[in-house]
This record gives structure tokens, C-alpha cells and sequence, in this order.
């Protein structure tokens, strides 16, 4: 017998269509919450799984501040599968640094290292965690001022072969001359130095190796498996095996830090397992992904700006003139760490950059249920969600920051000092910059990526001359939006010569 109309229109593509629709609508309905009573508004978006992620992305800052007017100061997003709590009162940040036993700090930042650097073992050994972070001491005190007279001679080994002879001008591209400059630095002046046979080819590999790397960052903290990003796990094999090579444990000059860390790690693993590899990559990616664009950022507005170059300029000279520092034909830069505090307007300039380009987020995962309170409202944070600190919203809100779209590179001076005190709602802010996190969680090495970015600046200023070329409307990609200081959307061409008085 044939089928009736009625058996094509059940059986045939149509009715196949309309059940696997009718399937996708149940699906989502499942997936689909309830808001809790105590619990912050929900916003879920209409796509499955994806949630709001998309419009997020386009607009990131727009879409925050609409629902900020709409929801008040906490509200809970559905982005891409998860549930992520946004908490945007200043005054509330500090209820999540108190609750840190329910909102765990160690369980985010391992799933972190699983997925982007192959890092297993932190996640089922609290012992090693704990013996890393005995490390970080060795980033402070007279460990930092050793980092820094190292960095300082490494310096004058990066500019004086090449930069230093280009008494004619060269033309670059600002973003990759900055990165450049920090991933060298950064590399020799952490873990040491190759034979000079070798120095550059390696250090270019590597370095090389790591753009590849870092430009899939924002796509492997998703869950987007790592097959369908190309070419990443090569890279990321690849770059492990050049930081458990024979050639990278016989470099000469490695900080303290990466000693200990080194001692740790071989007491732990057996020495061939690439384990050992996976943490060296995680450290010097912590040490390089979000110095390199903010030295981008400080030295484009700098050169956006001549008469705050000019400005910054007359400031170390009247430095270096105070020290007793003759200008040669090499490299002959000697500071201490008191000297370069001293540079106010120089720091100003690098707070302003942060402010304007970090957009860190402080992310918790929540343990178990939990309710934050606060003056105002207290609200009720559910089990296996996630909850963000979110300073961008801080950084850019105009009762904090007058014009807080403007770059002004003396906003953090006053009276001749680092200005700290700032206000909202007539209270004065305990936190009112957060480009490095807070609490015991902030970023360890946030003094000497600090200290970095001085140290080149003052270099650049003091021996070149430095002019922008194109002057295109640049702005923040948000690539890496909620994990650190963003890329611009395009480089940008700049010129710089030695300074013929020099």
C-alpha cells in the first residue's frame, strides 16, 4: 500500500524537519533556568547554549551598561554554557574577596591551565599549587631589585647590537616592535641567556613560536575543541619542547625565581615528563601577554601626543642629569628602583594606559551556594556558576574619572605624587584601579612588568627620536575580553632613529 499525505507530511522530510525542531525547542526549554528567589536578574539571550555571548562580543561596554541601567549593579549572564555573575559596584568587590572559601579562586584558574597550557596535575595536587606560590617572593623586595639591574644590563644587550646604529629612520610596526622588545627582554632577563652563537635565532623561534600561540589564547579558554584551531597543539608541542631542551637548561643567568620554580617542578616530575615544559609556558606567558600591549599602548599615546613625550622627556633627563648620567654612544642607563619611583608623570602615563586598555576580569568559581551581602541588597550566587569582579566599569565610570574616555597622562598625579584618593557616591574608593586583580590573587609579577615598561620607555625616550607615521582610528579588538589588557584592531606604523645628539 502507499502512504497516505498524511504518512508523507509525518514521515517524509517535513515532518522530520518539524520533529527535530520541535526536539530543539524542548531541548532549549530544558536548558533553560529558573530564576531563584534571592538570586540576581537573569538574562539568557534566546540562543541555546550561546546565550547573550554573541551580543557581548560585539559590544561588550554598551551591552554591560545597558543592563547595568536596566538590572542595577549584579546581574547573572548565560555566555556560552556557563552562568557568570557580574558584579559592578566598587563597593561590593569586597564580599567576594572575603567569601574566598565558597568562591574559589584555584578551581577557575586550573580549569585555565588545563585547557590553554596542558597543565593536569595542579588541578588534583594542592601541594604543588601551594610550592609554586612559595615562588613568588622571589618577584618582590631585593629579589625585584636584582630583576631589575639584570633587566636593565639585558637591555643594553638587546638595543646596543642593532637599534642603537640606526642613525637613519626606520619605518616598524608599533604593536609587533613592542612586543618584540618585551618578549626578549622578558625571556633573557627570567630565564637567562643562550650562547651568543645561538642567542638570536632561538629567541627568535620562540618568540615566533609564541604570537602563534597567544593569538589563539581567546579560543582555548573556550570550549572549542583544540582540533578545530588549527595547527595550536603543534605550536603549543613545540614551544614546550624548546623549554625542556638541553640548550634552555643550560642557559646562563636565570632568576631566582625560575631556579626555585625549576627545583620544584624536577621534585615533582620525573625529568623527561613535558609536564615541566607546560609550566615554563605558563609562566612566560603570564609574564609577556599583557606587558607587550600595554607597551604598545603606552608608547602610542605617547607618540599620539608630542607635548606629553616632551613633558615625560624633561622628566628623565632632570633624572639623569641628577645622577650623574653622561649620554655615550652605547647604552649606559643605571637606575634604582627609588630613582624610577620617582618619575611620577612617567607612571601616571602607564596607570592611564591600564585604565583605559585592561579589561581584566577578578573570576571566582562559586563552591557552594552563597549569598554576598552588601549595603544596599544582598543576592544569592548558585552552586557551579561563576562570579566576576569587572573594574572596566569602575575605570570608566565618569563620577570616578572625569572624561573617562580621554587618555590624560596626569590623572594620577597630585600634589606632586601618585594620587590615590578617589571618590564615588561621596565615599572615598578602597579600589579604584585593578588592571592586576586584588587580595592574595593579584598578579605576582605586576612590580616588574611595571618596572619593564619604565625601563624601555625611558630607553626609548632618552636615545631616539620617535614619530608616528599613519594616524588611523585604532581601537580595543576586546579579542580577550575579560582576560587582560586587549590588542588594538590594527598595528600601526611609527618611525625612530638615534638621536643625533646622542
Amino acid at each position: 500500500m502507499g502512504r497516505s499525505p498524511l504518512d508523507w507530511l509525518l514521515l517524509g522530510p517535513p515532518g522530520l524537519a518539524v520533529a527535530a525542531a520541535l526536539l530543539l525547542l524542548v531541548l532549549c526549554l530544558r536548558a533553560r533556568r529558573t530564576r531563584r528567589p534571592g538570586e540576581p536578574p537573569l538574562i539568557q539571550g534566546w540562543l541555546p547554549y550561546i546565550g547573550v555571548a554573541l551580543k557581548l562580543k560585539k559590544n561588550p561596554l554598551g551591552l554591560l551598561k545597558t543592563l547595568q541601567t536596566r538590572h542595577g549593579d549584579t546581574f547573572t549572564l548565560r555566555l556560552a554554557g556557563k552562568y557568570i555573575t557580574f558584579i559592578l559596584d566598587p563597593f561590593q568587590f569586597q564580599s567576594v574577596m572575603k567569601n574566598h572559601k565558597q568562591l574559589n579562586f584555584h578551581k577557575f584558574t586550573n580549569i585555565l591551565l588545563m585547557k590553554v597550557f596542558s597543565i593536569n596535575s595542579l588541578a588534583t595536587n594542592d601541594g604543588l599549587n601551594d610550592k609554586l606560590h612559595l615562588c613568588y617572593p622571589r618577584l618582590q623586595g631585593r629579589f625585584l631589585d636584582t630583576l631589575m639591574e639584570n633587566m636593565i644590563e639585558n637591555l643594553k644587550q638587546v638595543f646596543e647590537p642593532q637599534l642603537l646604529k640606526t642613525i637613519n629612520w626606520v619605518v616598524a610596526e608599533m604593536f609587533t616592535f613592542s612586543h618584540s622588545l618585551i618578549f626578549e627582554l622578558t625571556f633573557i632577563t627570567l630565564y637567562g641567556n643562550f650562547p651568543a652563537d645561538d642567542r638570536k635565532k632561538i629567541i627568535t623561534e620562540l618568540r615566533d613560536d609564541f604570537l602563534k600561540f597567544d593569538d589563539k589564547f581567546p579560543y582555548l579558554v573556550t570550549d572549542i575543541p583544540n582540533e578545530l584551531l588549527g595547527n595550536v597543539k603543534s605550536i603549543r608541542r613545540r614551544l614546550i619542547k624548546h623549554l625542556t631542551s638541553e640548550s634552555f637548561l643550560k642557559t646562563q643567568g636565570k632568576s631566582e625565581i625560575v631556579k626555585m620554580r625549576q627545583d620544584i617542578l624536577e621534585k615533582d616530575y620525573a625529568l623527561e615528563d613535558t609536564e615541566i615544559g607546560a609550566h615554563h609556558l605558563g609562566f612566560l606567558w603570564a609574564s609577556v601577554a599583557n606587558t607587550a600591549p600595554t607597551m604598545f599602548w603606552a608608547l602610542y599615546y605617547l607618540l599620539q601626543h608630542p607635548e606629553v613625550m616632551a613633558v615625560l622627556r624633561d622628566e628623565i633627563d632632570h633624572l639623569l642629569q641628577s645622577t650623574g648620567h653622561q649620554k655615550g654612544s652605547g647604552f649606559s642607563i643605571h637606575l634604582t628602583r627609588e630613582q624610577l619611583d620617582s618619575l611620577i608623570y612617567l607612571e601616571s602615563s602607564i596607570l592611564e594606559v591600564l585604565r583605559l586598555c585592561s579589561f581584566s576580569s577578578i573570576i571566582r568559581f562559586v563552591q557552594e551556594d552563597v549569598t554576598l551581602h552588601s549595603a544596599t541588597q544582598d543576592y544569592c550566587l548558585r552552586k557551579g556558576d561563576f562570579v566576576t569582579v569587572f573594574p572596566p566599569s569602575l575605570h570608566l565610570d565618569p563620577e570616578v574619572f572625569e572624561a573617562p574616555e580621554e587618555y590624560r597622562f596626569d590623572r594620577f598625579v597630585e600634589d606632586g605624587k601618585i594620587k590615590t584618593t578617589f571618590f564615588k557616591r561621596g565615599k572615598k574608593l578602597r579600589y579604584y584601579l585593578l588592571p592586576f586583580g586584588f587580595g592574595t590573587t593579584m598578579c605576582p609579577g605586576r612590580f616588574l612588568a611595571v618596572i619593564e615598561i619604565k625601563v624601555l620607555l625611558i630607553a626609548l625616550l632618552t636615545y631616539f627620536d620617535l614619530e608616528i607615521i599613519d594616524k588611523p582610528h585604532i581601537e580595543l579588538s576586546f579579542s580577550r575580553f575579560l582576560f587582560g589588557v586587549q590588542h588594538p584592531d590594527c598595528d600601526v606604523l611609527f618611525r625612530y632613529k638615534v638621536k643625533s645628539s646622542s
